[in-house]
């Protein structure tokens, strides 16, 4: 069942009406980043992906403080925490590590133009 609120009490990121009523929605976040740093790529699940990115190049989360700065390189999003959770453990495994190679085989390929990519100056 989704989380939902009839207030503005909530961090929403989405929302519904619903029956002539507007209804806040929270919004889970699986997110990846990319260290231009150091080349690593980090999996993570919050309700506030604006701020979380700004959390790690903060340099406030342990697991990331060494390769700031870190960029958003996808993201997924859940109307259900459990649901989040879920895909959040599936890509920290083998077959997720597999998948998330599928899904951004373009943007990390010697051919890609990625915007953390160092340009030639003539």
């Amino acid at each position: 069942m989704p989380e939902w609120s009839n207030g503005t009490v909530l961090p929403a990121r989405g929302w519904s009406a619903l029956g002539g009523k507007t209804y806040i929605q929270i919004m889970h976040y699986v997110y990846i980043i990319y260290s231009k740093n150091n080349g690593q790529i980090y999996k993570g699940l919050t309700d506030d992906l604006r701020n979380r990115i700004n959390v790690h190049n903060a340099g406030k989360v342990k697991a990331t403080k060494n390769g700031k700065p870190w960029i958003l390189v996808y993201y997924q999003a859940f109307t259900n925490k459990t649901d989040a959770r879920r895909e959040e453990l599936f890509l920290k495994t083998g077959r997720g590590r597999e998948r998330v190679k599928y899904l951004l085989q373009e943007t990390f390929s010697p051919e890609a133009d990625p915007p953390w990519a160092e340009k030639n100056k003539k």
